[in-house]
């Protein structure tokens, strides 16, 4: 009986498991979507709204830490605008979680997606008009506290706004990827922990175990994926994900 048991819950964990590995294999080589692709798939999978977003930002605290040592060791992490990201980061993910359990935030939504969507296609031009003069980004810090507030009150934000502005500012793909994902760590946790003492420990429902056990294998693959995947190809993937994402959000915000 305890073995069937067993075989029974690793077969209702796989589904969430397998979003957890797609995900992730995404998030860690491109520097963004582990959020929107996770909470889009569970909710059609059947979990409830609340606790799709709680889960997921549980799930990041792990998964962007095996992403961000991976990341580090392949040496894709520019410490300079690590630094300037992760603060402004994590005062934006405070201020988000604050307005998500006291305020609404989906009427600017479908704008900052529509913004999303213009930058994603703007990204896919720029790749077909590679290789760019590559620049230091001038626009950091404000990207930080936008992307943190984003990611917390809007339940995704990140890794969209954060990548994406690096990457048409003249950033390198690869260390823009790298950077951005090891200071998402700190921004989830922060998070987490808010979402946490609002809902107690609810949030690690089956479906948040699943996700874990398939977001942590993937993400020392992202980093090797990000480090070997041409630059060109690179930025042109992002933007793929990005268009797409947004627009599909942006229907579903919408109609």
């Amino acid at each position: 009986m305890s073995s069937y048991l067993t075989v029974a819950t690793l077969e209702s964990l796989l589904p969430f498991i397998a979003v957890g590995f797609a995900a992730q294999m995404v998030d860690g080589a491109l520097g963004m979507a582990f959020g929107v692709i996770s909470n889009t798939l569970l909710l059609w999978l059947g979990v409830p709204p609340a606790l799709a977003s709680a889960g997921v930002h549980t799930v990041e605290t792990f998964t962007t830490a095996v992403s961000g040592i991976s990341h580090t060791l392949h040496r894709n992490v520019n410490w300079k605008m690590f630094f300037r990201l992760m603060v402004p980061g994590v005062i934006g993910g405070v201020l988000g979680a604050y307005v998500l359990s006291n305020l609404k935030a989906d009427t600017v939504k479908p704008y900052i997606l529509a913004y999303l969507a213009a930058i994603g296609l703007y990204l896919l031009w720029r790749s077909t008009h590679y290789p760019p003069k590559e620049r230091q980004p001038k626009i950091v810090e404000p990207l930080g506290l936008v992307g943190g507030f984003l990611d917390a009150a809007g339940g995704g934000g990140w890794g969209p706004v954060v990548t994406s502005n690096l990457l048409v500012q003249g950033a390198s793909p690869r260390m823009t990827v790298g950077t951005v994902n090891t200071a998402e760590f700190f921004l989830t946790t922060t998070i987490s922990a808010t979402f946490i003492t609002q809902l107690g420990w609810e949030a690690f429902t089956k479906a948040t175990v699943g996700l874990l056990i398939g977001g942590v294998i993937a993400a020392p693959f992202g980093a090797i994926l990000a480090k070997r995947v041409p630059a060109q190809r690179l930025m042109f993937l992002v933007g793929v994900i990005l268009t797409l994402t947004s627009l599909f959000n942006l229907y579903q915000a919408i109609f």
